[in-house]
């Protein structure tokens, strides 16, 4: 069975309803040996994934070396982000060492720069990491207060006033992209920079799953007026969703320890799962599909079983008594679009 193929917006690109997330092929949490980063790569080429994200601060380069040397010479929609620059350090690095979440030995610190210059540069330096002739979307990474907190009106500053969003126009403008948004974690830095640009798609990470549909109230309403794709990052919520309460591994959310309430409600949206046969992982990640806006469910993948794993996922029939017990219970939003 092949992946099914959406329109990016107005970017007249088509993208794989599942995406690939390659946060992983930086050594997120721990080492990734280069072998097993090619396999997994392999495998998801092998098995139609269309769509693929990568940053810069993924591995502080390592993603997007590893993304391209893979990618080269086929068919794919690529995108990577703007927001960091990579700062040489003087000192020898170590794989064993997890700076900013990466075991990663590339010898470079990430610097926050939202400037006209920064972005920029980091356009061409992703691509020379990639070694590949063409970038289809950028990203603004990591901008808004969930990252940068009481600072962050210097960072919008340095998007908005320092140039930043000009310098993305202007490369949609002659084609050297065909679109730019923002990836974040949070719908109200999406908000935010659309009062300033328009923002052909929006990697919102964690905020619109199976356990949170929060932007329907504001962002969502606000993409379809401005004609903003979405693509859902993150949707097992940083693990909880991909491994369920009954296990005895350390349960996260939202990259940390899961609280109380949420593994509760996990537990909750587990048993009507399982009274369909349905695995929960299965209905966390085909759930974001269900919106119109949405082009894209972009897991993190680490490994060939991993990718074998998520396509099963995605084609896991799952009947349409399952939304509604769902929403039965007041598990889910009732105004949340459902598969079909």
């Amino acid at each position: 069975m092949t992946l099914k193929r959406r329109p990016l917006g107005r970017t007249g690109l088509n993208v794989t309803e599942l995406g690939f997330g390659a946060a992983p092929l930086g050594n997120l949490f721990r080492p990734l040996a280069d072998a097993d980063a090619r396999a997994t790569l392999a495998t998801a080429v092998g098995g139609g994934f269309g769509y693929f994200d990568t940053a810069p601060f993924y591995g502080f380069g390592l993603s997007e070396r590893r993304l391209g040397d893979v990618l080269r010479g086929t068919d794919h929609v690529l995108s990577t982000k703007v927001g960091r620059l990579l700062e040489p350090v003087a000192h020898p690095v170590s794989a064993d060492e997890v700076r900013h979440g990466y075991a990663t030995p590339m010898p470079f610190e990430p610097v926050f720069d939202y400037s006209y210059d920064a972005v920029m540069r980091s356009y061409r330096e992703s691509l020379q990491r990639l070694g590949l002739a063409r970038i289809d979307l950028l990203y603004v990474h990591d901008i808004g207060r969930m990252t940068h907190g009481s600072e962050n009106h210097l960072c919008m500053a340095q998007l908005t006033h320092g140039g930043g969003l000009k310098a993305l126009e202007e490369l949609r403008a002659e084609g050297a992209i065909a679109g730019f948004g923002v990836g974040v974690n949070e719908a109200a830095a999406c908000l935010e920079v659309m009062a300033h640009a328009r923002l052909d798609v929006i990697l919102l990470a964690g905020r619109y799953t199976l356990l949170e549909q929060a932007p329907l109230d504001d962002l969502l309403p606000a993409c379809a007026e401005a004609g903003t794709a979405m693509v859902v990052g993150g949707p097992f919520n940083s693990g909880i969703l991909a491994v369920g309460t009954r296990t005895d591994a350390a349960l996260t959310f939202n990259y940390g320890a899961a609280p109380d309430d949420v593994i509760a409600k996990v537990g909750a949206i587990e048993d009507v799962c399982g009274a369909h046969d349905v695995p929960l992982a299965a209905a966390a990640l085909q759930f974001p599909l269900a919106h119109p806006l949405t082009a894209s469910v972009i897991p993190g993948l680490d490994s060939p079983g991993r990718v074998e794993q998520a396509l099963a996922l995605y084609h896991h029939p799952i009947p349409a008594a399952l939304w509604r017990d769902l929403k039965t219970e007041g598990l889910m939003r009732e105004d949340a679009p459902v598969p079909s």
